[in-house]
């Protein structure tokens, strides 16, 4: 694996298929939040399947993880061999004509999105599993609804969670296309793909931020 890696191409495939992965995930996540919105015991119940299956909790969750990791380290590795790489600095450049801003600040984006994943995993992944490993309470299904709306009382909380899906649709935006390119995807559906990738670029984060102004308008 270390030396597949050891190429600039095989870095960019295995990030653009952690990165396809991720959406995946993100994709499924967003849907279960939602029905927050819709109905409380619906949610409640999903939640509970989720946090006691033992495939989800055994397998599919050390995966994400992992992926979740290697994407970002991935990434860090590919801006610090392009820095590298940049001997000569540009006396002149010409802005979007060659890359947009949201192509050549991928990093910063990518560095909002995994701050803001340090904060999800201390509000409900670090407590979920205290509570179910540490202080061995005994199942309760309804506990997830009122756990996912006390996170949104707080108004800076909120923003901070409205601020970072703002930061995912850019890292989205040219990430989820680029992902497709990076793997050879190039044929008479691309143009379709891209536009597709582009929609869920927007309307995913979108969906998060109306979930999360949803429960604080809620809880005022």
């Amino acid at each position: 694996m270390g030396g597949f890696l050891n190429s600039t191409i095989a870095r960019k495939v295995a990030m653009a298929l952690s990165g396809l992965f991720l959406v995946l995930f993100l994709a499924q996540h967003f849907t279960i939040n939602f029905l927050s919105v819709i109905s409380k015991d619906l949610f409640n119940e999903v939640s509970h399947f989720m946090g006691t299956n033992f495939f989800v909790q055994a397998l599919l969750q050390p995966v994400l993880i992992f992926g979740v990791i290697f994407h970002f380290v991935m990434g860090f590795i590919l801006e610090a061999k392009n820095r590298g790489a940049r001997n000569i600095k540009y006396v002149k450049f010409a802005g979007n004509e060659n890359s947009s801003w949201v192509s050549r600040n991928m990093i910063y984006s990518g560095l909002v999105v995994l701050a803001f994943l340090g904060l999800h995993f201390y509000d409900f992944w670090f407590p979920e599993m205290v509570h179910k490993y540490l202080e061995s309470h005994p199942e309760d299904v309804a506990r997830y609804y009122d756990e996912l709306i006390a996170k949104f009382q707080s108004p800076v909380r909120t923003i901070l969670y409205v601020i970072s899906f703002v930061f995912l649709a850019l890292h989205l935006y040219h990430g989820f296309s680029s992902s497709f390119q990076s793997i050879g995807w190039r044929n008479k559906y691309a143009k379709g793909l891209r536009g597709f990738t582009k929609a869920y670029a927007i309307i995913i984060p979108l969906g998060f931020i109306f979930i999360a102004l949803f429960h604080y308008i809620n809880n005022l």
